[in-house]
């Protein structure tokens, strides 16, 4: 091979290899060329199922007598629900659960050396589902007041929940991408550009918290069950190409 040849391959060599790093830098170039935007938007709405559970127990050394004196008290707690409005259909009761009691023994030092045995303790679960959130949350509030009629009952809080979160969702998608696409367009226009055709969209978090209320936001997104009226929030993050 002569040095005519040698140069000629050599050269050509040279041109494919600008040829490549042009086309390289005009890729990473084009790659560049994107506008990464969040958007974002949020509603207010009001629950409208409310969920409330309470529970009642009994304790007696004879199973049947403590068996005997729950159903007397649940008796008592359905009929005052149901004077209170609520259909039957609303009200769920659990299974009985059972639980021997035992009194424990410990010595000087604080060891266990012995139990006696103490009774039984039967208890029971009653769970309302209902859209009459005011009726609810009157009934959570003063159930207790059988506690003077003998039965041994503790209330919770009610939970509430909306009915139709999936299609409050999707119109929150749909307000979030358009609030998306004029941020977009807002940064293109100032910055000289045009906006092109979407490469890329990413829905966030779906965020529940309480109207007016300080609440953190989650990681994996906050559920708030405890407030009536809530407030929902979901962000999209876009990638547009720019012209």
């Amino acid at each position: 091979m002569n040095k005519t040849t040698t140069s000629i391959i050599l050269a050509v060599a040279i041109l494919i290899g600008v040829f490549i790093l042009s086309k390289s830098y005009n890729y990473k170039f084009k790659q560049t060329e994107t506008i990464v935007v969040t958007g974002a938007a949020d509603t207010n709405f009001i629950s409208d199922l409310s969920v409330w559970t309470g529970s009642f127990s009994r304790s007696s050394f004879n199973m049947q007598e403590a068996f005997d004196a729950l159903k007397k008290d649940e008796a008592i707690v359905m009929n005052y629900i149901q004077t209170q409005g609520l259909a039957k259909s609303e009200i769920t009761t659990s299974s009985i659960n059972t639980e021997k009691l035992f009194t424990y023994k410990y010595d000087e030092n604080g060891r266990q050396i012995g139990s006696d045995f103490s009774g039984y303790k039967l208890s029971e679960s009653i769970s309302i589902e209902s859209k009459d959130l005011v009726k609810v949350d009157k009934i959570s509030r003063e159930i207790t007041g059988l506690i003077q009629q003998g039965v041994e009952l503790t209330s919770s809080s009610p939970n509430y929940y909306y009915t139709k979160l999936g299609d409050l969702k999707i119109g929150l998608l749909a307000k979030a991408t358009a609030d998306g696409r004029k941020r977009a367009e807002t940064i293109a226009k100032h910055a000289g550009s045009g906006l092109g055709s979407l490469k890329k969209a990413t829905m966030g978090v779906f965020q529940i918290t309480g109207q007016n209320e300080n609440e953190d936001y989650s990681y994996g997104g906050a559920f708030n069950t405890s407030s009536i009226n809530k407030t929902a929030t979901i962000t999209v993050k876009m990638d547009f190409e720019a012209n």
